[in-house]
């Protein structure tokens, strides 16, 4: 069962909750937190302590008095960061008791961390709506805009949580690539593969690091369907650039996936600072987002039964003024368009996973 925190949402933010030991070098709980975190703010946390906002289960009061041992767990509030605005605005797509869909912009972090608290679409909304259960049922990355749910209210959160573990839920994204070398609008391929394709491959998280591991060989648990929406010169930032667009359907939901899939592919994202090239860590350019929309997420209501879907009504910048319309498919920039993509099983390309047609 789900520890609740005995603390309210305060400023869109849940308390912090720690695990405490039960015995060690230090007789009180206090004693322990100072010698854990003492560095970041003592006279903060001495302050919490004196004030009765740590607290344990149950919301009993743990004071600088409080033994170690008593309590197993304790909550209490964080010092907010000093942070930058992100000068772009979450857009509302719907609203009722139980389902809120938003347009995340890029940059923004759909959840508080690190150096975005405030800052964040989660803290945002809540603040906004005055919605403290509101609960996110899955994340983009800061640098991915696009469409996102979240859970109103904890008596249903249950239902929809179960359509993500079931995979119920179907997600359709776009991207902005740079041409790569040798390409043919007359006959799309990449890596030598007519599109649609299939991409798999093996990735792992390992935590503390930046970047996703591939494991060549490892069954794959990625897969992603590559569709091409239409090729040109880019109107944007990067006019003149010749860049493809793509539809891209995740099957698993990996961390980086589609990022990953499309650098393998060797179409990498434009203005991705991971993939296929680390780069040194730069303030966030506004006029560089990375092109990558969460376009459409579609289900079955776990409530009602009826069907679901929800667009973003954003676009990504970089998307071609066309130089040739690719046979069986739509031109760039037209959400919705263009040809299905399947994929039966197919060989593994050396250091590329397995793709197929």
């Amino acid at each position: 069962m789900a520890l609740r925190s005995p603390l309210p949402v305060r400023d869109g933010v849940n308390a912090t909750r720690l695990h405490l030991p039960l015995s060690g070098p230090w007789d009180t709980i206090q004693d322990y937190v100072l010698a854990r975190f003492g560095h970041v703010d003592e006279a903060g946390l001495r302050r919490r302590f004196a004030t009765g906002e740590v607290q344990g289960i149950g919301g009993v009061v743990i004071d600088a008095q409080t033994p170690l041992g008593a309590h197993e767990f304790l909550w209490y509030y964080r010092n907010a960061p000093a942070e930058t605005p992100v000068p772009f605005h979450e857009t509302l797509l719907h609203l009722d008791a139980d389902l809120l869909v938003v347009d995340k912009p890029h940059f923004l972090p759909t959840t508080p961390g690190g150096r975005y608290v405030q800052e964040s679409a989660l803290v945002r909304l809540r603040n906004r709506l005055g919605l403290p259960h509101l609960t996110p049922m899955h994340r983009l990355d800061r640098a991915t805009a696009g469409v996102v749910m979240f859970s109103v209210r904890p008596e249903t959160r249950g239902a929809y949580q179960t359509l993500f573990e079931r995979r119920g839920i179907s997600k359709v994204y776009e991207a902005v690539s740079a041409q790569p070398e040798g390409w043919d609008p007359e006959r799309p391929r990449l890596r030598g593969v007519p599109t649609p394709l299939t991409y798999r491959d093996h990735i792992d998280k390992v935590k503390g690091t930046l970047r996703v591991i591939v494991d060549e060989a490892a069954e794959p648990n990625a897969e992603t369907i590559v569709e091409l929406l239409g090729s040109g010169l880019s109107g944007g930032h990067r006019a003149g650039l010749p860049v493809i667009h793509t539809r891209l359907r995740p099957r698993t939901g990996r961390t980086h996936q589609l990022r990953v899939h499309l650098a393998a592919l060797g179409i990498g994202i434009l203005n991705d600072p991971f993939y296929p090239v680390l780069l040194d860590e730069a303030p966030d350019d506004h006029e560089l987002p990375l092109q990558l929309l969460a376009r459409t997420i579609s289900f079955v209501d776990p409530l009602s039964g009826l069907p679901r879907a929800f667009s973003s009504r954003l676009t990504l910048g970089e998307t071609p003024v066309p130089d040739a319309a690719v046979p069986g498919h739509a031109a760039s920039g037209t959400p919705g368009a263009g040809r299905q993509g399947g994929g039966a099983s197919g060989a593994r390309l050396p250091d590329l996973g397995a793709v197929s047609q």
